[in-house]
């Protein structure tokens, strides 16, 4: 059996809370993200030819229907551009390539400008871990592309903490794909059974690295849909009980 020498981490209701920034969004008079991203489709498209919101909303439902079997099935995660051009097609419309690239950037950046908000002790409990272990992320990118999520993680003083970063739009291929794990891996340089794997989904973030040799810890505090169900070698509900945890599973006195 390998020392454990690795923790990697999901994103999304592990280290930030997903749709917590909605409140600051309706605090300052904003649509919700899932109202706001269709919108800045129709508004670019409108300024072209006239279409309805309407239309252009149930383009937006079909085409995050489509990604969603590409995503469960075939561990895949279209890109914005991706998803926008699948959605184009759809409705039978182009756009200049300017015009294109700025409503793509523009839904990529939206949860970097109003970010969700960090769990609570996530950063004490990655500072501590991070004297004793390499970390990484792992994570799936579902509308927020990789190099948005690093701001996300900068502006939170998150980043600096981690030397690995696998985010499903830069690897090729989303969780559970054993490609997300061995990026990591090679990023640490370490070896697949000498990492822990920490997240809240027991489909993706247990059963898929353990199926590698990982470790993998349940993480509740956001979502616990998964407790009663998982084979993880262990649930935590809070970040202060992490370390103790991860500890634990290395072998290392208390």
């Amino acid at each position: 059996m390998s020392a454990l020498k690795a923790v990697t981490f999901d994103l999304w209701d592990t280290l930030v809370d997903d749709d917590s920034d909605e409140p600051t969004r309706k605090a300052r008079g904003l649509r919700t993200k899932a109202e706001e991203r269709p919108y800045l489709v129709w508004e670019t498209l409108n300024r072209h030819r006239i279409i309805s919101i309407e239309e252009v909303n149930l383009a937006y439902r079909v085409t995050d229907a489509a990604f969603m079997k590409v995503w469960k099935g075939h561990s895949f995660t279209w890109t914005v551009e991706e998803r926008l051009s699948v959605m184009l097609k759809g409705l039978g419309r182009t756009l200049p390539d300017e015009d294109f690239q700025g409503v793509a950037n523009a839904i990529g950046q939206m949860e970097v400008d109003i970010p969700p908000d960090t769990i609570a002790g996530a950063k004490e409990a990655l500072e501590d871990l991070a004297g004793r272990y390499k970390l990484s992320i792992v994570s799936d990118t579902i509308v927020t592309p990789g190099t948005g999520l690093r701001r996300m993680l900068e502006k939170h003083g998150l980043k600096q903490y981690f030397t690995g970063f696998a985010f499903s739009d830069e690897v090729g291929h989303s969780k559970p794909h054993r490609s997300m794990f061995d990026s990591a891996a090679r990023q640490l340089g370490v070896e697949l059974n000498e990492m822990v794997h920490v997240g809240d989904r027991d489909h993706n973030d247990v059963k898929g690295p353990q199926a590698l040799g990982m470790k993998a810890v349940l993480f509740t505090a956001s979502r616990d849909m998964d407790k009663d169900i998982t084979s993880a070698q262990a649930t935590c509900e809070r970040y202060a009980d992490l370390p103790a945890v991860i500890d634990g599973l290395a072998g290392r006195e208390q």
